[in-house]
């Protein structure tokens, strides 16, 4: 394995995971439960809502086994095989080893807090007006968007270098 990309990786993981946890951690200790803190007008709110499901919610009823396997049992696996995936497969771009290391890094976040907590802090809501109105969320489903945004990118890139050049 190549040391460079290892400290990439794992850099850009714990980086993630920290921005996660301790922008959490200060909800947690200063912002009051279901309170609603407006910080650009009606259009960037801060909340403190604790989310015992998945993406926005779903699965908060479900049986406890089964929430078992899919929000805690299950990521654990895919996280684990993206990051083997991570480390080993060689032709990896930079864009889409820094895309995936965001992905882990925001999954793992959340997966630490139901395994701590048992569910995730959300606090963040955009409502920009139209169609662009956001759930409730939090750093580490940031790092998740992000991280799609850079495969998404590399995806691009890749795609434009291996169309044929025209002459003229």
């Amino acid at each position: 394995m190549n040391f460079k990309r290892i400290t990439l990786v794992f850099s850009l993981i714990i980086l993630n995971i920290g921005c996660d946890q301790i922008s959490k951690n200060v909800v947690r200790n200063h912002v009051d439960v279901r309170s609603k803190t407006e910080l650009i007008g009606e259009k960037f709110i801060m909340t403190n809502v604790e989310n015992s499901g998945a993406f926005l919610g779903m699965g908060s009823e479900l049986n406890p086994t089964i929430k078992l396997v899919l929000l805690l049992i299950l990521p654990v696996v895919v996280l684990l095989l993206v990051l083997h995936y991570l480390l080993t497969k060689k032709d990896l771009d930079t864009i889409t080893i820094t895309g995936l290391s965001f992905i882990v890094g925001g999954g793992i976040g959340n997966l630490y807090d139901r395994i701590l907590y048992g569910s995730v802090t959300d606090f963040f809501h955009i409502d920009l007006g139209g169609i662009f109105k956001t759930g409730i969320f939090n750093m580490a489903d940031v790092s998740v968007m992000v991280g799609m945004g850079f495969i998404l990118l590399a995806g691009i890139t890749k795609k434009k270098n291996k169309q044929p050049h025209l002459e003229d």
